[in-house]
């Protein structure tokens, strides 16, 4: 499996692999060993795409035998055209006909009782932390994107089903869910946010009542898990998640694609243009949970996008204070509709746009975390090192205001030796940089 593109399309490759698993099938470790390649595409930018097809020439020069799937399946042709022998292209999240495919590709050749074993379900990320796929697809129709006509209009998954899974991942081990989607703050809007028995008590299909119970979950130690909450749209029902956090319920922690401040480049996104009450809501959040982190993603050099918008957006940012951000420069995918708005920038004018946004952000990201020097705080270990010529270890971890392969990290000196991924150690913060903290593990 080359799993490419987002979370939400390593958790459709999780579920593609468990159930191949569960009907016979090992992973092969590389291309030699496998009797099939599954590639999982992304197609949400030209880079993307481009990043796709060079997956699935090296899959057919490598082994030769290939299915693809994932977001550019909906361009079957282009595939086939640059790849005849490609043995078959499903869509995203199309689990059945994958497999389907696999299993003509290469029969399985399971056992007459391999069915009745209970299989566990595979896991493309570390045991101590999950992605929680609670919806897929959206009802929005951002110019710029093609995310409803790749994958669908907004689907939330049943509530006591999402909080089940999410029960069994922390039984299981994962000491960190990061729940995600295309649109968190829409799930249940499509199944008018029925409700759902679950341990006894009624809970509706809404952001707000499946962080409140997330909150209640405890690892088999009796902690509380981190909850991590992804692709946040900020309407109004967020401000509702705020306390739970100050509480200690789900980590201070939101992730929030504002795409741009201009209210007229906004509005040419076909995005909420209401900037000022977002600032007013980001000090309020602030003053109720003085530890959250909030990150969010910008476009840069949008068609129409101006000097003037530019700098209303850097201006905006040096009001914000946003403690993570990423930036795109814009690009023309194939079926959105802001292909056609006019007012082209040009390719230069956007990269010197990202380059400033680009030092902006890191200024804000070094303050933010040179404030951080001297506090003692949570950090999850992601990797413990091997010891250097005098015997010292090692680690790296993440704090709250990081989630794993998006942002910053903490380098740890000094661990002991029985320090291991998983665990949550408090951690003395000695020094900074735009990016990562660095620290020694607290005294008890």
């Amino acid at each position: 499996m080359v799993s490419l593109g987002c979370p939400k399309a390593l958790v459709d490759s999780e579920r593609i692999l468990t159930r191949l698993r569960a009907d016979g099938y090992a992973m092969s470790p590389d291309y030699a060993g496998a009797d099939v390649v599954l590639v999982n595409t992304c197609g949400f930018l030209d880079s993307a795409k481009e990043e796709s097809l060079a997956a699935i020439g090296e899959a057919i020069a490598e082994n030769g035998r290939v299915i693809v799937t994932g977001c550019m399946g909906n361009e079957a042709e282009s595939i086939r055209a640059k790849f005849p022998e490609v043995l078959a292209v499903t869509g995203a999240h199309q689990y059945e006909a994958v497999v389907e495919a696999v299993h003509e590709a290469s029969p399985p050749g399971q056992g007459p009782f391999v069915d009745l074993i209970p299989q566990p379900d595979v896991k493309l990320t570390p045991r101590h932390y999950s992605y929680l796929k609670i919806s897929e697809g959206c009802n929005h129709a951002c110019s710029f994107c093609i995310i409803p006509q790749l994958r669908g209009k907004l689907a939330s998954r049943r509530v006591d089903a999402v909080l089940r899974e999410a029960e069994k991942l922390v039984a299981a081990g994962t000491k960190e869910l990061l729940v995600i989607s295309q649109d968190t703050s829409a799930y249940g809007v499509d199944l008018r946010h029925e409700t759902r028995e679950w341990h006894g008590h009624p809970v509706r299909t809404h952001m707000t009542d499946l962080a409140r119970e997330l909150g209640q979950l405890r690892t088999p130690e009796g902690e509380v898990p981190w909850v991590r909450l992804h692709y946040v749209y900020p309407y109004p029902h967020v401000d509702e998640v705020i306390p739970l956090m100050a509480e200690g319920l789900l980590t201070p922690y939101l992730d929030i694609p504002f795409q741009h401040a201009s209210a007229k480049v906004l509005s040419a996104m076909k995005r909420p243009a209401n900037e000022a009450k977002v600032l007013e809501r980001l000090h309020r959040w602030r003053e109720i949970c003085p530890d959250i982190a909030i990150r969010s993603s910008f476009v840069v050099g949008f068609p129409g996008e101006t000097e003037e918008d530019f700098r209303y957006l850097l201006d905006w940012l040096d009001e914000a204070q946003l403690d993570r951000v990423g930036a795109f420069r814009f690009e023309p995918v194939e079926g959105a509709a802001a292909n056609a708005l006019p007012d082209a920038v040009p390719e230069e004018v956007k990269e010197e746009r990202y380059a400033r946004l680009m030092e902006k952000t890191e200024a804000i990201s070094a303050s933010r975390l040179s404030a951080k020097v001297g506090r003692a705080l949570p950090v999850i270990i992601d990797e413990v090192g091997e010891p250097d010529e005098d015997g010292d270890v090692g680690a790296t971890g993440r704090s709250q205001a990081d989630a794993p392969e998006i942002d910053g990290c903490v380098l740890i000196r000094d661990v002991p030796g029985d320090l291991k991924p998983g665990d949550i150690v408090n951690v003395l913060i000695e020094d900074a940089d735009a990016h990562d903290l660095f620290g020694v593990i607290a005294p008890d």
